[in-house]
Parts: structure tokens; sequence; C-alpha cells
């Protein structure tokens, strides 16, 4: 189906199954088989951790990471796919367990900055402008451990940084409330905004939303997005669906709330999302069970629901709308959306 925007996935979206109650399921794919699948399947571009791109940083120079990643350039455009964004990976290594920005430990912090500077050379040999902070160990697990305001003032130091590193970046900042830990200090699109406007260029930070994320604080992911777009902060959208305030679960697009996903395409194509080069990720995860052969529907559907998606919000009745807005019959446009979305 044809679709106005542009879509990506990362590596990870394609994994093995593992989860905390479980080992692997499926058998790994080599990095290259997954481009070559992404492009068949129709995705225009692959999101990157530094370390799916370069798979063995903290071991090299930083000649060597920008040489490698080069070479991750040439196999992207053997498949014509770009790449979206470069993240790092601050959650993973032992060196981040107390976050990477706001760690206690200041050799924990070299580290933190040292892995976002090469994450900004990755960036700049893949092609891509954008940089994605998940800042979701950024926090505490025990509230009494950190300063908070001490901590959310390093966070926009660390932003600075990164900014005066190299004047042609954008910063996207991916807002998660908890999970891993319970107390995030950027757990929402205002919060983005708050920092955002406390960076020495504010022009160059903006937000990524994902809808499971918006869900986890018990917020809506049109809404969240709607916010971000207003200030024109919305650097790139991460599509997926979540049953409840429980772990977060990245299930394909619209597979828990139809309706929910339909406003959110809805507040993307009303307000002409994509125009300047933003794409739409779907940061979507295989259902254990699903057999090795098949792994790649949970992105297809994604991408289907989001397609017939924007087929409604083509066929939806504005006229009527302002109708049922000027009696203030909302009952009878509630039914009207139902009706749409079932017929």
């Amino acid at each position: 189906m044809e679709s106005r925007f542009r879509f990506t996935a990362g590596p990870w979206n394609v994994n093995e199954g593992v989860e905390a109650f479980g080992p692997g399921v499926r058998p790994e794919v080599p990095i290259e088989e997954k481009f070559k699948k992404f492009a068949e399947i129709g995705l225009s571009g692959v999101q990157f951790h530094d370390d799916d791109a370069v798979p063995d940083i903290n071991n090299m120079t930083e000649r060597q990471i920008i040489d490698y990643a080069k070479d991750m350039k040439s196999t992207l455009d053997k498949y014509g796919l770009v790449a979206e964004f470069v993240a790092p990976r601050l959650w993973m290594d032992p060196r981040t367990t107390d976050g990477g920005f706001t760690s206690n430990s200041k050799e924990d912090y070299d580290f933190a900055m040292w892995r976002a500077k090469r994450s900004i050379d990755i960036a700049r040999a893949l092609g891509s402008k954008n940089v994605v902070l998940w800042l979701a160990r950024e926090g505490t697990l025990c509230a009494e451990s950190k300063d908070p305001v001490e901590k959310v003032g390093k966070l926009i130091d660390s932003i600075n940084e990164m900014l005066a590193y190299d004047e042609n970046i954008k910063i996207l900042i991916e807002s998660k409330p908890n999970e891993p830990i319970d107390r995030s200090y950027c757990p929402t699109i205002g919060h983005v905004m708050a920092l955002s406007a406390a960076t020495k260029d504010p022009a160059r930070v903006g937000a990524v939303l994902e809808s499971a994320h918006a869900i986890l604080a018990g917020l809506d992911p049109a809404n969240e997005m709607a916010f971000a777009l207003k200030f024109g902060k919305l650097g790139s959208v991460h599509l997926n669906d979540q049953n409840g305030c429980r772990y977060d679960q990245d299930k394909s697009f619209g597979a828990e709330s139809l309706r929910s996903a339909f406003n959110q395409i809805k507040v993307l194509v009303d307000h002409n999302y994509g125009a300047g080069g933003e794409m739409v990720g779907l940061d979507v995860k295989a259902m254990r069970t699903q057999h090795p052969d098949d792994q790649y529907r949970h992105i297809q559907n994604s991408m289907k629901v989001a397609c017939m998606l924007e087929e409604k919000v083509a066929r939806f009745d504005r006229e009527f709308q302002a109708r049922c807005i000027a009696e203030r019959n909302y009952e009878k446009l509630e039914m009207y959306v139902m009706e749409l979305l079932m017929s």
C-alpha cells in the first residue's frame, strides 16, 4: 500500500525473542540479511544504536570507528536504505548501571560522553544528522541516591557538550517514564521540551515520541505528538502499541487500540509530519511464538495498519465533524469515528 510516510526499523526489531523471563527462541540474523529484507518489505531506512553500526566500539580507536561506520554506510547504500539516527547505547554497559549522563561516578560519566561523541561520529559517517538520546536509565532506583536538581542540570550540560562537538547535528530526546528504572528525569514530551529550551541551541534539540512510552506514562500518544508538533520539535515517532501501564511491550502498531492508532496517524497527517524529512519508526517486537521463517511480519503488519489508517484519515468527513462540533454533539461524532474504523 502507498504511504505518505517513510518507514524505518532497527536491527533490534528482528531479534531472537530474548526477554526478562526467557532465553532466545530464534536464531540470530546477520545485519546485512536484515537490511536486505527491510528493503524488500518497503522500509526506507534503519535506526541504529552506536554498537549496531560498530559492534566492537569499546575496543576500537576513533579512526577505526569512523572507518567501520563508513563500511556500514556502503552496505546501506547497497540496499537503497538510509540511516535515520544513531543512539548511544548507555544502558547495557556495566559502566552505565547508574545511568550515563546522571551517574554519580565521574569515570562512568566520562565513558557516557565518549560514547555520545562516538555516536555523533558514526551518524556523520552514516549520513545522518540525528542523534537520539533514550534517557530511561537517567534517574534513580533509590530516590535519595542523587540530587534531582543537580542531575537535570547535568543532562543539560551533557546535551550542550554534544551540540558543541558538532554544529550540524540534531539531538532527539526519547521520553520514557519508567523501566528499567522507576524514577526517570525525562518521562514525557513536556519534560523534553523543557530540557530543549534550557540548552544552548534549542532549535537543534527535539523529541522522539514512542506510542508505548506515552501509554506507560498514562498519557495519550496522539496528544503527546501534538504537543511536540506545536513547538516544531517532533523529530521522529516510534509507532507501536501497549496493553496498559505494564512493562514496555512494543506490540505491533494498532494491535491493542485501533482508535488511538487512528488518532496518532491523523495528527501526523493533519500537521504534515514528514514534510521536513522526518520518518516513522516502527519500534515493534515479534511475539516469542513467531517462527523464524516469518519473523518480519510484525513490522509488515505495523506498516500495513499505518497505511490503512492513512486511508481512513483521507476519508474522514471534515464537514460532518464541523457540524457535530457546532451542535456540540460529540456522541454523534464519536459514533461516526467508530463506524469509519469498523467499515
